[in-house]
């Protein structure tokens, strides 16, 4: 860069840092570093290059002075060769798609087979969501708590300056406006995503609510709430890969990551890590929950929300189908991963942020999940999975034989005899949730819909039963606190080893664990109707290793007797635990497969495994150092006791 170039550019990130600085987000600390640095040789070979903007298309600017400001900051920081408003038209769609194509970001897919349906492959280093690269960036350590990675934010927002610095050089900035939630739900977030990644946009397309709605939700106040979004894929290098919320700010910064759940910065990043964060300061709930709606033969109606970790059903469980035994039963989704939830007259209220559905694709079949597979016939976005020979995807547990050759998720020729997987174990599909053929009518409604249960539960082998009720709402609280499950591929790291996983939130809360349970202890206070609590455990296995519940739609006869329970139809055995359902309180007909005693063994409850389990809570409980509020570590010894009396 000459001399005179490099001075001005010195001079602007040395405003732009002061500017911060003075708000207390940034230090002028690093500026001599960050002047010195070269061009990375990322730029050499430019995973993202420019496009060329025909009239008409990419130049919508919103009319919010505060956007066009953080936009132009974020411009002479990055460097683009240009700028791309986005506005979620289907004009411009159809010309991301073709530029895509045109740059190898997507392959098509069989037109007649899957239409309108394409394909990505991300970089084979860059697979899951990196949890050991995930930061929570707040003033004090204290303040993210003992179960995040904690950054000072300054130091922080000083390294990723220097990692943006002319990152965007020779590539496309995209502006990506857009909405988490009903367009008229109070709960409603507004967010902008800049990117130099064309997937990021077609995903967000399908992920939220994208382009005009947002602007238009924003209006012009410069001082609107709206969450600041900055990804960037560098050179896709795991060195230089990293995930930093910054709560109070209300931003969010993302390098070196082309993966979903890292850079679609609307999903886990703010409907979770900052929705938690803001649910705590606004009196709400952010939850990593599905709600589906559950309908009798007699037109009663309830919702439930669940959460389980990430990979462990969630999906299946919200697209349930009722087996033929359960004629005039109807399950209907309303979201899938997340929900929102406020509190009014004294019911918790949930609504689901999303647009679209982000899930995992090996296991999934006509066989496990109908509804799911006629959702991903169409307008999908896959990611990872592998590509036959007449364009059709395939993955692990398809229904079908599979191919005798095709193209692995990494591009390389597949057989079945390969002894590498067609498929990642983490393939993702993305797809509109309109194509959800039991979409919930309720979906869209901004006051949300009234939960009476929520529902904890995770792989578990062993010790956890298939199905108990919590006492009351701190007993539930308790549960949830300490609900642990076998990792899978959704995370980077060893896989079927148990963890804890509180509410399902252990890598998505956004703040202090333990602030966040008081949090749900004083939101229970504040309910007059709670929601039934309950855990369930569709994973448990026999002594030679199989799992003895067949899961999927039979699933339905656990959400029955939760039906039932809250409407206070059915019974139950009083147990250490919680309520049990005896194998009378369960419809059992025409369930194929389960024996007597494998029913037995499903609902029982081993003291020496709880033993263990009780003393894991208490290791559990220590490891968060001292953070634990006091209730939930008198349930802890309640539970004990009950055990021993």
């Amino acid at each position: 860069m000459p001399g005179c170039a490099r001075l001005r550019a010195s001079q602007t990130i040395k405003k732009f840092l002061e500017k911060r600085r003075k708000r207390g987000k940034f230090v002028l600390r690093a500026i001599d570093e960050i002047n010195t640095i070269s061009d990375r040789r990322e730029f050499m070979n430019n995973p993202a290059p420019a496009i060329s903007l025909p009239a008409g298309i990419g130049d919508q600017k919103p009319a919010n002075q505060a956007v066009l400001d953080w936009v132009h900051e974020i411009e002479l920081l990055t460097q683009p060769e240009n700028i791309f408003w986005c506005d979620g038209s289907e004009r411009e769609n159809d010309f991301l798609i073709a530029e895509s194509l045109k740059q190898n970001v997507l392959l098509k897919l069989n037109e007649k087979k899957a239409p309108r349906s394409y394909l990505h492959r991300s970089n084979p280093n860059d697979v899951a969501r990196v949890e050991q690269f995930t930061f929570i960036c707040t003033p004090t350590k204290a303040e993210a708590g003992p179960t995040n990675n904690w950054s000072e934010p300054a130091e922080t927002y000083s390294k990723l300056q220097g990692l943006l610095k002319g990152a965007m050089r020779g590539r496309t900035m995209f502006v990506v406006p857009y909405i988490m939630g009903p367009p008229d739900s109070p709960l409603t977030k507004i967010g902008f995503e800049i990117t130099d990644s064309k997937y990021v946009v077609l995903s967000m397309r399908i992920m939220t609510r994208m382009g005009e709605i947002a602007v238009k939700r924003l209006g012009s106040d410069p001082k609107a709430e709206w969450n600041r979004g900055v990804h960037s894929l560098l050179d896709v290098n795991p060195e230089r890969r990293l995930i930093c919320h910054f709560p109070q700010d209300n931003a969010i910064i993302s390098v070196g990551s082309g993966y979903g759940g890292n850079v679609l910065l609307s999903k886990k990043c703010l409907a979770l890590r900052i929705g938690s964060y803001l649910a705590r300061k606004q009196g709400w709930l952010a939850e990593h929950m599905l709600i589906l709606g559950v309908e009798s033969p007699e037109g009663k109606k309830h919702y439930v929300a669940a959460a389980f970790p990430s990979a462990c059903g969630k999906t299946n469980f919200a697209m349930l189908i009722p087996p033929k035994h359960f004629a005039g039963w109807k399950v209907t989704t309303v979201g899938d991963d997340i929900a929102w939830m406020q509190i009014r007259d004294g019911r918790l209220w949930a609504v689901n942020p999303e647009n679209g559905y982000f899930g995992v694709v090996p296991g999934t079949s006509y066989k496990s999940n109908p509804n799911a597979m006629k959702s991903i016939e169409r307008d999908t976005l896959y990611t990872n999975v592998a590509l036959t020979d007449d364009g059709e995807v395939w993955w692990e547990g398809k229904d079908g034989p599979p191919p005798k050759h095709a193209i692995d998720w990494r591009g390389n020729d597949w057989a079945p005899e390969s002894k590498e997987k067609a498929a990642h174990p983490n393939s993702r599909f993305a797809t509109p949730m309109r194509n959800n053929p039991v979409l919930d009518p309720h979906v869209e409604d901004g006051d949300g819909v009234p939960i009476s249960a929520i529902i904890f539960g995770g792989r578990r082998s062993d010790t956890m039963p298939l199905v108990f009720q919590a006492f009351d709402w701190e007993h539930g609280t308790y549960v949830g606190s300490t609900m642990a499950s076998e990792t899978t591929a959704a995370a980077t790291g060893a896989v079927g080893q148990v963890r804890r996983d509180p509410m399902a939130m252990l890598p998505f809360c956004g703040y202090n664990i333990g602030d966040y349970f008081r949090h749900w202890l004083e939101t229970g206070k504040r309910l007059t109707n709670p929601p039934l609590i309950f855990h369930v455990n569709w994973f448990r296995k026999s002594a030679d290793g199989k799992f003895l519940w067949p899961g999927f739609g039979d699933n339905m006869r656990v959400l029955e007797w939760i039906i039932d329970r809250c409407e206070r139809r059915v019974g139950a055995t009083e147990s250490a635990i919680g309520h049990i359902p005896r194998m009378q309180d369960l419809d059992l007909d025409e369930l194929g497969g389960v024996t007597p005693n494998q029913m037995r063994e499903l609902l029982n409850v081993k003291a020496e495994e709880w033993q263990k389990e009780i003393s894991d809570h208490a290791k559990f409980f220590e490891s968060l150092g001292g953070v634990v509020p006091d209730e939930l570590e008198k349930q802890r010894k309640n539970l004990a006791e009950r055990f021993n009396s």
